[in-house]
């Protein structure tokens, strides 16, 4: 925040607060833009789909504003229980916002999953902005198509053209965002970037490697928790995390040869871990099979999800 920002904001002038929801298919870029638009890692970003299965929010601080960005999971069509608690998540998500976000992949465009979305977006009444992402691959006469097509079938407030990658019309997000929002005071303390427990992050960022290091082999069917956190008297912090699978087979997979997979998916995660905690840190991975989490009610809640009947 700068000296102006902190200045307007301790000084009782104008506040404005809000939750922004956004809202895409899988893979359309919403952990990279929420990552972008707060200026830290708050969400785990991967190549594979649905890597986001929570609400995360992101608190951004922009001029006299706190948005809290709620990156929800992508919306498809569910096949498993999993999936169904995922999509139910990202639609109530949307339905509690105070600015809906609609994320599309412009080199995709309103295909499959994204054009679903856009007809379920008729039913939602709250104030809609339109974001095309990876603007910078596609044509602009095609992106103008694309906005037009969107617009089209639901009024959007506003459309705006970035790339999440390399920051490209986020800061007119921002801008935007930041006067569209109702006025009232901040939810959160300025200099916090998130609501998810630190545990609960360190979770997340175990599984981001696992997936990055795994995505060929290993099924969605893991899961990660942390068990143990221990801050020491030398300034370091002790973390125990389990990998749960479902089958031996995972496991293996999960270990790797030699324990290769498992040693390299540890050294990755603690190197991130250090870096947003600012201390060292001992990293401790297990990997044990429980068969069938994903029907397992307590699984849910750990991630954050209602349990689907």
């Amino acid at each position: 925040m700068t000296e102006q920002q902190h200045d307007a904001a301790g000084s009782g002038g104008l506040t404005r607060s809000g939750f922004v929801a956004l809202i895409g298919a899988t893979n359309a870029g919403k952990s990279t833009l929420v990552n972008r638009l707060v200026g830290a890692k708050v969400s785990i970003v991967s190549h594979k789909v649905q890597t986001t299965r929570a609400i995360v929010r992101g608190i951004a601080i922009h001029d006299n504003a706190q948005i809290v960005f709620m990156d929800t999971p992508g919306i498809f069509k569910p096949r498993r229980r999993l999936d169904r608690a995922m999509v139910t998540t990202a639609w109530g998500g949307a339905k509690d916002a105070d600015q809906i976000m609609f994320l599309i992949d412009s080199e995709r465009g309103l295909k499959g999953d994204a054009e679903a979305i856009l007809e379920g977006l008729k039913d939602v009444h709250q104030p809609k902005i339109l974001v095309l992402n990876k603007v910078d691959r596609v044509k602009p006469e095609d992106l103008l198509k694309l906005a037009a097509a969107a617009n089209e079938v639901v009024k959007f407030e506003r459309t705006f053209m970035i790339s999440a990658l390399n920051g490209s019309g986020c800061e007119d997000v921002l801008d935007y965002l930041s006067k569209a929002l109702p006025e009232g005071p901040w939810y959160y303390p300025e200099d916090q970037i998130s609501d998810l427990p630190m545990r609960q992050l360190a979770a997340e960022i175990t599984r981001e490697k696992l997936f990055l290091r795994l995505h060929q082999e290993l099924p969605y069917s893991s899961h990660v928790e942390t068990e143990k956190w221990e801050e020491r008297k030398d300034g370091s912090v002790r973390i125990e995390q389990v990998i749960y699978v479902e089958r031996d087979s995972q496991k293996k997979i999960a270990l790797g040869k030699n324990g290769e997979a498992i040693k390299a998916i540890s050294m990755a995660s603690r190197k991130e871990l250090s870096e947003i905690l600012e201390q060292p840190v001992h990293l401790f991975l297990f990997v044990k099979v429980r068969e069938n989490w994903g029907d397992d009610p307590e699984r849910f809640r750990e991630m954050g999800l209602e349990f689907p009947r």
